[in-house]
């Protein structure tokens, strides 16, 4: 779904707000509980698994918008599609607004700091991406493997390919992997790491920097229990490097990331075209299965009201910019106040302003005819009004920041998991795959960044 895409009049505006307000209601409700619900530890060895609410909320949106004793409309799940186009640009600007107070940090890192990033770019592509085409995961392959899928990526590849595409199901796949089980991977990976004396521990904090803040606390950590007497310059190091990852991410991924990924993938799946076969059959299976369900679930409709006044006309439902900015704004700001402990208007304010900044991105995106992807102006205008040289930054940075970001991310996921149901059949298709997908992508992400940080080192200051 591109930017234009999304400021276009739809189609099908009355039908499109018949369909929104049941499918806000329920965005609204499970992000709310699970919410409340809050965050899980579950104890593994001596490392732990945190389930955050992001993750109760796309489990519980998945397991409503597939079940089968009362199933969601096919425009529900639309609906809940279009929504989770603007909501992940929403994310997006409430990045932005964190990249610029750090934008200095590009200027005073040392040559170690900003080269190992090329260790998280080479290691998902050279390693991550040929594993999937062998296992045959199919385009999906593109969106799971050109970076570790962090909450950008979501709109990376969404703004390039849509949110009903295969390679955002292999950015959903590996991010929800990634936030149950990245954390406690990377912290036994750096542990074992550390443990062979061969890398220096700030070259190891380093590649900690992954681009996932449970990630780089992770890795950090076990760094530091190896090495205590540099704690603080090993969780200073693997926090700076987190943030170049996070700023250079964007850029990197859009322009660089995400087009190699497509080209290496379809390189490949030319150079092998039996495993291209496997693939498109599989997925044709699933597409099939996909249409089945489907057929059951418009059968189950028609027989009630609202299934037969959407039977006046087919196709996805668009929800107009104008329309699903204010809803998603308006469950923003209900759970972020559950997340703060209490309402305040400083969260108001902060969503108006990402409000604003989508507004002036998505137009200016347009005014360039989509050749500028909406995201890269968002992110470079958040970052430059957030910067030290900017006269607003203090106000709208303590504005923005009262947004607690998870709560964000729980509103996104729980849109992403109503919109699930009709995707279950290609997500299955991938099934086990993401598992050894995942973890040499994180892993690979890791040493590369590691081993290109320790021959680094010697070139500049830490």
């Amino acid at each position: 779904m591109t930017s234009t895409t999304l400021l276009a009049a739809p189609k099908r505006t009355r039908g499109s707000l018949a369909w929104l307000w049941p499918i806000g209601g329920l965005a609204l409700l499970i992000a709310t509980l699970s919410q409340i619900v809050g965050p899980m530890v579950i104890p593994v060895g001596f490392a732990a698994i945190t389930i955050l609410p992001m993750v109760w909320g796309i489990l519980a949106g998945g397991i409503v918008s597939s079940q089968k004793f009362r199933p969601l409309p096919r425009n529900f799940q639309s609906a809940a599609g279009s929504l989770m186009g603007v909501s992940v640009l929403i994310l997006v600007g409430s990045l932005a607004f964190t990249m610029g107070p750090n934008l200095p940090l590009l200027f005073r890192a040392g040559p170690a700091l900003l080269l190992q990033e090329i260790g998280h770019l080479l290691g998902t592509l050279i390693l991550a991406l040929p594993l999937a085409v062998m296992l045959k995961m199919g385009p999906a392959t593109i969106g799971a493997t050109f970076s570790i899928d962090r909450e950008g990526s979501f709109a990376m590849v969404s703004e390039k390919y849509g949110t009903d595409s295969h390679p955002y199901r292999g950015v959903l796949s590996m991010y929800v992997f990634g936030t149950i089980f990245g954390a406690v991977f990377i912290s036994l990976l750096a542990s074992i790491t550390a443990s062979l004396g061969i890398f220096d521990p700030l070259a190891l904090a380093m590649g900690a920097g992954v681009g996932s803040g449970s990630m780089m606390a992770a890795g950090a950590a076990s760094v530091a229990a190896q090495f205590p007497e540099l704690k603080e310059q090993i969780f200073a190091v693997a926090g700076t490097s987190n943030i170049i990852t996070s700023l250079l991410g964007v850029y990197v991924g859009i322009w660089i990331a995400l087009p190699l990924a497509d080209k290496m993938y379809h390189a490949l799946i030319r150079r092998f075209p039996h495993l291209g076969a496997a693939a498109n059959a599989n997925t044709a299976t699933a597409n099939a299965n996909n249409a089945a369900d489907l057929a059951a679930v418009e059968t189950a409709a028609v027989e009630s009201a609202s299934a037969e006044a959407d039977s006046e006309g087919r196709g996805p439902v668009r929800v107009p910019l104008y329309i699903a900015m204010p809803v998603l704004t308006v469950i923003g700001v209900f759970i972020a106040s559950i997340a703060a402990g209490g309402f305040s208007w400083n969260i108001v304010g902060g969503y108006l302003i990402i409000d604003a900044l989508l507004l002036a991105g998505m137009g200016l995106s347009k005014l360039c005819s989509g050749k500028v992807p909406s995201m890269v102006f968002i992110i470079t205008l958040g970052a430059l009004a957030s910067s030290p040289v900017s006269p607003f930054a203090k106000v709208l940075i303590t504005m923005v920041t009262s947004v607690n970001f998870l709560s964000i991310c729980t509103v996104v996921l729980t849109v992403a998991g109503l919109s699930l149901g009709k995707d279950i059949p290609l997500l299955r298709r991938i099934g086990w795959r993401i598992v050894p997908v995942g973890l040499v992508a994180i892993a690979s992400s890791y040493l590369f960044s590691v081993v290109i940080a320790q021959f680094t080192l010697g070139l500049g200051t830490h």
